[in-house]
């Protein structure tokens, strides 16, 4: 399989960015969820946050690493078969997507350094609170990436739908280039 897209479909690296991010999204969501249910006594109370923070660091700097490959290796083209309003929602919510995944990467920074203090990614590198109101930045910050954090969660759950929707009703290779095989029906 290639690395790089070609007009037919998805290259191996495009591949491996969309779906470890998906994966890692829900597995933050879900530990997002926990974490904020557990008691101080509980061994995984400091524990859990620092995981969270040092795997969100990681996320955005994959987030970066996939929009610099999106334009040294541009996705394939939208199907021919594909209407025009069809791609105006695909573009449409690939956009809120990604918007979606910064604010909550930077409503997260926030949240982590309004004391002043670096985030430790794994104890390997700190990233520097640049920004810092304890009080303020926290609750706002927190309120922001919860409902963010939703609303990623349900687009994202529409996106997978859609794909569902192309595969199994409208039997074209919107899915199937997602997953690495090509298609006959390129180009715009």
């Amino acid at each position: 399989m290639q690395l790089r897209n070609s007009p037919t479909r998805y290259g191996v690296i495009s591949l491996l960015l969309h779906w470890v991010t998906a994966i890692v999204v829900y597995a933050m969501f879900g530990l997002g969820l926990w974490m904020v249910t557990l008691s101080y006594y509980d061994g995984w109370y400091h524990q859990a946050p620092e995981l969270h923070k040092s795997i969100g660091i990681l996320l955005m700097m994959g987030l970066v690493i996939r929009i610099i490959w999106r334009h040294v290796s541009p996705v394939p083209p939208p199907l021919q078969s594909q209407t025009r309003l069809t791609r105006l929602a695909a573009a449409s919510a690939h956009i809120a997507l990604y918007g979606l995944l910064f604010a909550i990467l930077i409503s997260g920074y926030l949240i982590s350094t309004a004391d002043g203090k670096p985030i430790s990614v794994f104890g390997l590198f700190d990233v520097p609170a640049l920004l810092a109101d304890a009080g303020t930045q926290a609750d706002l910050a927190g309120s922001l990436h919860l409902w963010l954090a939703w609303s990623l969660v349900v687009l994202s759950v529409l996106h997978g739908l859609a794909a569902i929707k192309h595969h199994v009703i409208d039997k074209d290779a919107t899915l199937t280039r997602m997953l690495g095989k090509a298609s006959s029906d390129s180009g715009a």
